[in-house]
């Protein structure tokens, strides 16, 4: 039978090597995990044509795909919410400066979110906004390009919500560039929107 020290000191190794494995383990997990604001790859991929489209515009009326503006093509934007998000909101008064540029260059401004029309419409009014913004009641939409965020559960507020993303489509719905970053509190800047967009020219 070994000595109560040693039998402790045998104790304490295998604490000291449990910890430092679970150590290794944590931050394994968090190497894995993209850091906040980091481009990330969700949704549809590039050179795959968008699922059937359709969503409610400010006057109740259902826009399909084609309805929507740009001889080009469309940049397409999910958001969170226009009533309850502040970086969203941000975002969406940041887009009117990247509107006419997206214009000259051909391609149609839109943003889409789970927000009724009424709450887009009070938002559009207040702030300004004349690019096109669309309600996709269910999420519907938000689920068809795979970009529900799964951390609301059933019965919250944000239930439905996607994870923010930016979709550029050309004229026959073909996502051409794509754009997304870890988590909701950063954006794309709108030199990145006409950046991409330019590669395609």
């Amino acid at each position: 039978m070994r000595p109560l020290g040693v039998q402790w000191e045998v104790l304490v190794k295998r604490r000291l090597l449990l910890l430092a494995v679970l150590g290794g383990l944590i931050a394994q997990s968090a190497l894995a995990q993209p850091a906040p604001g980091s481009p990330i790859d969700i949704g549809p991929a590039v050179g795959k044509r968008i699922p059937l489209f359709a969503a409610i515009d400010s006057k109740g009326m259902t826009r399909a795909f084609a309805s929507l503006p740009g001889a080009k093509g469309v940049v397409l934007v999910f958001f969170r919410s226009a009533k309850w998000c502040p970086f969203c909101q941000l975002q969406l008064i940041d887009l009117k400066k990247v509107e006419q540029p997206l214009e000259k260059r051909g391609y149609g401004l839109v943003a889409i979110s789970y927000d009724t029309p009424q709450v887009l419409t009070a938002f559009a009014e207040k702030q300004d906004i004349n690019y096109t913004l669309l309600s996709d009641g269910g999420s519907k939409m938000i689920d068809a390009f795979g970009l529900r965020d799964p951390q609301y559960p059933v019965g919250s507020f944000a239930y439905g919500v996607p994870k923010p993303s930016i979709f550029i489509l050309d004229r026959r719905g073909v996502i051409r560039a794509k754009l997304a970053l870890e988590g909701y509190k950063v954006r794309p800047s709108n030199d990145a929107i006409l950046g991409a967009v330019d590669t395609l020219r």
